[in-house]
């Protein structure tokens, strides 16, 4: 598994299923990959095609595969509702290094409800060999015969 970090360009979303009814939602995205959480700004009044254009930096280590999106709807007077969600195999990325903006459906109890935009960059971290030096805590071992 690659170790490095994860760059994420958050662009748009269109076509929303609009969880309000009298009014135009809020919309907001919570980026999770593993245990790395991170929430986009609000939308106000931005209804079911919200444009962020911003960017979020997560640190990849063994066993991250994915990237989860949570699009959510941000409510003042009750619980923020659920717009759908995204999961994206980040596979891919690790082989070929960026994936351009590009659309992903939006799903709510296994239904389309919307596309979201997102631009993927990772950059790997190289592993550094240990020298023989470091194995002996940078003593060296003498080759000197009599």
């Amino acid at each position: 598994m690659p170790q490095g970090t994860l760059e994420v360009f958050l662009e748009y979303a269109k076509g929303l299923e609009n969880t309000d009814f009298l009014s135009d939602m809020d919309p907001y995205v919570i980026l999770t990959c593993r245990t790395q959480e991170q929430k986009s700004s609000v939308q106000s009044g931005k209804g079911s095609n919200p444009k962020w254009n911003e960017n979020f930096v997560f640190n990849v280590s063994e066993g991250v595969n994915e990237l989860r999106l949570k699009i959510m709807d941000s409510d003042a007077m009750s619980a923020d509702d659920l717009v759908g969600e995204v999961t994206i195999t980040l596979d891919a990325l690790f082989n070929e290094g960026s994936i351009p903006p590009t659309s992903y459906n939006v799903v709510k109890n296994d239904s389309f409800c919307g596309e979201i935009r997102v631009g993927l960059t990772f950059k790997r971290q190289e592993r550094r060999e240990r020298s023989i030096e470091e194995d002996f805590g940078g003593w060296k071992e003498s080759s000197c015969t009599y």
